[in-house]
Formats: C-alpha cells, sequence, structure tokens
C-alpha cells in the first residue's frame, strides 16, 4: 500500500512536468544548477592552479610542466568524479529555492479547495536550506568514504543515507506551509518508514547525470501529493 501511495505521487508528478509553471521552475532551477556547478569547476581549478603556480620537472624526461596547470586538471578531474555526489546538495539546496512554486502549482491543479499557504518567513527559509546543504554535504561525504569499505554497497548507502535526509526535509518542508513545525515534525514521524521510501525514490535517480537535474522538481510535487493524501485520511 505504503508503495502504491508513493509511485502514484510520483507519477501525477511526472505527468504534470509539461504544465507551463514545471516548467519555469525547471529552466531557473536547471540553469542556477549549471552555473553553481560552473563556479565551482572554475574556483577550484583556478583556485589551485595559481596557489601552486611554480614549475616541475619530470623525472627521465627533463621536461618542466607548470606544477599549477596539472593541479587544475586534477582537481578538475576529482570534480567532475565527486560530482555524482555533490549533485544532490547543489539540486537540492537549488530547487528548495523554488519549492514554493511547485508546490503552488500542484496544488492549483489538484487541491484548489485547501486553504492558503501558510508564509514562511525568508529568513527561515534561507536558515533551512543552508542547514540542509551543510548536512547533505556532510552526508555525502561519509557516503563516498563508506563506498571505499563497502564497495558493493556504494548504491544502497548511497541511496538509504541520502533517502532518509531529502524525504525528512523535503516532507517537512512542504507540510510546514500548512502546519506549525511541531505539527509538521509529528505528521513526518507518524510516516517517517514511507517519507523515507519517498527519499529513497527520490535519491535513486539522483545519481545518473542529466536525469538528476529533473528529480528535485518531481520530489517535491511528488511530497505535495503524500502530503495533502495524509490529510485528508489520516488512516490511510
Amino acid at each position: 500500500m505504503a508503495l502504491a501511495h508513493v509511485t502514484s505521487a510520483i507519477i501525477k508528478s511526472c505527468q504534470q512536468l509539461p504544465d507551463a509553471a514545471f516548467r519555469r521552475v525547471l529552466i531557473k532551477s536547471l540553469g542556477l544548477t549549471i552555473l553553481t556547478f560552473l563556479a565551482l569547476v572554475f574556483a577550484l581549478s583556478y583556485g589551485l592552479g595559481h596557489l601552486f603556480s611554480d614549475n616541475l620537472t619530470l623525472p627521465y624526461f627533463g621536461t618542466e610542466v607548470s606544477f599549477g596547470a596539472l593541479i587544475s586538471l586534477s582537481s578538475f578531474l576529482i570534480l567532475i568524479l565527486l560530482s555524482v555526489f555533490l549533485m544532490i546538495p547543489v539540486a537540492t539546496l537549488v530547487s528548495s529555492l523554488f519549492l514554493e512554486d511547485v508546490a503552488t502549482a500542484v496544488e492549483a491543479k489538484h487541491y484548489s479547495y485547501v486553504q492558503a499557504p501558510i508564509k514562511i518567513p525568508v529568513v527561515e527559509v534561507f536558515k533551512n536550506n543552508v542547514n540542509l546543504l551543510g548536512v547533505l554535504i556532510i552526508l555525502n561525504l561519509l557516503a563516498l568514504f563508506l563506498s571505499m569499505f563497502f564497495l558493493a554497497f556504494v548504491p544502497l548507502i548511497f541511496w538509504a543515507l541520502n533517502g532518509f535526509l531529502l524525504g525528512r526535509e523535503y516532507f517537512q518542508m512542504v507540510a510546514m506551509r500548512h502546519l506549525r513545525r511541531q505539527d509538521a515534525q509529528e505528521m513526518r514521524r507518524r510516516y517517517s518508514g514511507r517519507v523515507w521510501l519517498a527519499g529513497i525514490f527520490m535519491a535513486a535517480p539522483l545519481s545518473v547525470p542529466i536525469l538528476n537535474l529533473f528529480v528535485p522538481l518531481v520530489g517535491v510535487a511528488a511530497f505535495t501529493h503524500l502530503f495533502h493524501r495524509w490529510s485528508q485520511d489520516p488512516s490511510d
């Protein structure tokens, strides 16, 4: 039953992707995510390249190469490798900036009868986003560390850890549009297993390049559907 609810919410969210409101959010979030990654690549490669600007003589060849250039190239390659892990915090942070737009579009189409959402102060939204980004980065670095010792279980570790945190944070952010923080937390705990399951459905595709750019948008919409379903029928 829980799986059916989660998959139904995801299907409804995907079906709404062609809507104009979703397209606008998608374009903005994709653009900001790409710019964020380009900025990270430039800052890391350019900064380290200038920090280590001395030349290096290759043994046996006697050829001098720029040590800074080697550092810049290696940092770029490392960042590309880490992008699989960093994409989750970056994409999640970007999409959370447009959470209100996505949830409003879902409610306008499917739940027009609900009361107007509670306006969350900008300061609190910013604080939540920064805290979420910090925890996500730490969690994904932990997942990267654990993957060195449990190579065969890398996907499971990655999905389980991120699924738990993504489900927890996204559902609570969606729920707080209509409930007090304490009530939103209580509702999340009541459906903790299903929230985790929905979070795993989000985390798994986030490890797939290109597809991961679309997942946060669908995730916010799916949790909006789940929130209203459980609000209407708490015994469901």
